[in-house]
């Protein structure tokens, strides 16, 4: 079985920063693209910033320039860096992963539970 967790959410206040990691961890045998979600309240989940198996990266208009996504191969691992924070910034953040487990035989995603960032004064 294969999950993924995320941690490092909190409160933060404006211009300040936050990481964000996110694990997968299980009976995992590939990973290709990780990427990170963000959904604030009574708005649609959207796409903030996405990391390719290779470490390719692409980023959200809203974000380009003040989060660095990276990942750690070895360790399944994920993070985002966020700078220069914004109160607009202020959502749950979700983790995705595209996951051959050793008990498929095809890719799927997988999402974490979310981790919560709030940007305020």
């Amino acid at each position: 079985q294969v999950q993924l967790v995320e941690s490092g959410g909190g409160l933060v206040q404006p211009g300040g920063s936050l990481r964000l990691s996110c694990a997968a961890s299980g009976s995992i045998f590939s990973i290709t693209a990780m990427s990170w979600y963000r959904q604030a309240p009574g708005k649609q989940r959207e796409l903030a910033a996405v990391i390719t198996g290779p470490g390719s990266t692409n980023y959200a208009a809203s974000v380009k320039g003040r989060f660095i996504l990276s990942r750690d191969n070895a360790k399944n691992t994920t993070y985002l860096q966020m700078n220069s924070l914004k109160p607009e910034d202020t959502a749950v953040y979700y983790c995705k992963a595209i996951i051959l487990s050793q008990d498929e035989v095809a890719f799927r995603d997988y999402w974490g539970q979310g981790t919560q960032v709030t940007v305020s004064s």
